[in-house]
Order: structure tokens, then sequence, then C-alpha cells
């Protein structure tokens, strides 16, 4: 099979039959379009003249570029290179799998970075108003408060959030989430969230929704355009700004310092892994290492022969 056609019917299949987000599935085609363009330097143009050391080739080849590559793209890229040969074998376009040997580099264990307790409450105060203090006709203000309070509340990623719709959020204290591969999770919504939620869906929705065409979707930009990504990404990052946090914030951040709080509250390992949808709970144990890091410091301080 020409390598154009089989990259193609890969690419259908993780978006069709697999699921993959949009991200994933953008991240994949880059990847083997690169891939691609290197087979055909070497004159290879057909799925059967791919071999073993090829592949290890091309892989060798990406590893020595300079500047040099993350360890975490390199992984990704002999993920999709893998993932097409798998693909075409299993298919039976072609017999054998010449990616077999492949395998992924050692990733670097790096600790997520969380806020503390009180720096979240400064990021959400920085973020827009309470409810209660709303100034007449306050709507990002509004938006954006419920924004932040749902993102922490729920640990929800933000592009969970922002493809929420109104009908999403209509279930008392529970949030309905489609996370990846469009698997559906229950999360509890604490009453601070709500109450945002609430203020924002009766106060500045309805008024933000006028100003562009009907759309289902919870959150809304200024000229009442579902909120990308990229929006909800620069609120948080002015957000931060206001409440003087050295610390580079993002959406992750958030989701880190959900995560990070609850066990440090208590919460078991699962539980914490339901609640952020990670499909091991191998995922969600490297936030274990952040409150054993915590206790080690109380026990430092406090212990009279820690010493």
């Amino acid at each position: 099979m020409r390598l154009e056609r089989a990259v193609d019917s890969y690419l259908r299949h993780i978006t069709i039959e697999r699921g993959l987000s949009d991200n994933t599935v953008a991240a994949y085609r880059r990847d083997l379009s690169g891939y691609l363009t290197w087979l055909g330097e070497q004159g290879v143009a057909d799925t059967s003249e791919v071999t073993p050391t090829l592949v290890g080739s091309f892989i060798a080849d990406r590893a020595a570029a300079q500047p040099p590559m993350a360890s975490s793209s390199l992984a990704r890229l002999q993920s999709s290179v893998r993932g097409l040969h798998r693909f075409l074998a299993r298919e039976g376009v072609e017999n054998t799998d010449p990616s077999t040997k492949l395998r992924p580099p050692k990733q670097p264990r790096r600790l997520p970075k969380a806020l503390t307790i009180d720096q979240v409450e400064k990021l959400l105060d920085a973020s827009g108003p309470l409810p209660q203090d709303a100034a007449p006709g306050e709507l990002t203000g509004l938006r954006d408060r419920a924004l932040l309070e749902l993102l922490y509340a729920t640990g929800a990623r933000v592009s969970e959030i922002v493809q929420l719709d109104v009908d999403d959020v209509a279930h008392g204290d529970v949030l309905r989430v489609r996370g990846k591969g469009d698997k559906e999770r229950i999360v509890p919504v604490g009453s601070y969230a709500r109450a945002a939620l609430d203020a924002y869906l009766t106060r500045a929705r309805p008024e933000l929704s006028r100003r562009g065409r009907a759309t289902p979707k919870l959150f809304l930009g200024a000229r009442g355009a579902p909120l990308s990504r990229q929006s909800a990404w620069l609120v948080i990052h002015s957000a931060a700004e206001r409440a003087h946090l050295s610390a580079h914030v993002s959406p992750h951040t958030l989701r880190h310092s959900f995560a990070t709080h609850l066990l440090q509250g208590g919460a078991d390992v699962r539980v914490v892994q339901e609640l952020l949808g990670h499909a091991s709970v191998a995922t969600t144990q490297i936030y274990t290492y952040v409150s054993v890091d915590a206790l080690r410091d109380v026990y430092a301080t406090s212990h009279p022969r820690a010493r």
C-alpha cells in the first residue's frame, strides 16, 4: 500500500474507531508526516518496503537531531510510528510489523507542579468577583470566576471544560464530563463552584448568548461564541498575573492542585484516579510523591528527633 494512503487510513481509524481527541490526532498527523518525508528521502514509497532497520534509523535520526527533541516528544513519535505499523499488520495490509523492536525512551520522572491552597484562593479571587459582590452588568468577571472555580473543583482538563454544554451542569452537585476517548465520568461539584456557576448562568450567560449565534456550550466569549481552549488559557494567565503568582500557572496547574490537595486531605488514590479520568492508577500515583514530600516536611519540622 502507498504510504500516504496507509497513513490516511490509520488516522481515520484513530479518529473514528478509537475516538482519540482532535489534539492527539493532529499530533499523530504531524509525526507521521515527518516520517513519510524521511522515508521518501530514503526512496521508500510503499509500506512493503519499510524494514525494522529503516524504522530504527528514523528514530535514531530524530533522537540525534539538534536541538534535541524532548523525551516526551520522542516517545510520542515512536508511539505514532508503532501505531501505524501495528495497524497495518492487524488489518492484513502487511504480514509483519517492522516496528516491534522499538522501545520507548525512558521518561524522566517530573513531579507535577501544584499551587498551595492559599495560592489557589488568591488565583480564584483574582479571576473575578464572588457572586454576591458582582456589579450589575459584570459578565466576563462572573464567567471567569465560574471557569476557574469549576476547573479547580473538578480537576477536569481545560479541553473538557470548554466542551461542556449547559445541560451537562444541570444535575445539582455533580458534573458530567466527557474525557479522552469520549469516555464519560461523573465528578462532584463543590458549593463554591456551584454558586459561581449559578451566578454566571443566570446573570451573565444570557446576555453573552444574545451577542452571538445560539449554542448549547456552557462558556461563551465576549461576542457570544463558544470559549476556546486558548481563550480559557488567557483567562487563567491574566488571573495569575493579577494574583502576583510567580510560579507558571496553566490550566493543568489547577488539575495538579486538585489531585494533590485531595491526596493531602486523605483521599484514596483510586478515588482520585476516577475523578481525574485516568485509565491507569499508575498515572495518578505520581501525585503521591508530592504528598510524601509534604509529609516529610511536616515530619522534619515537627518530630523532636527528625534532624
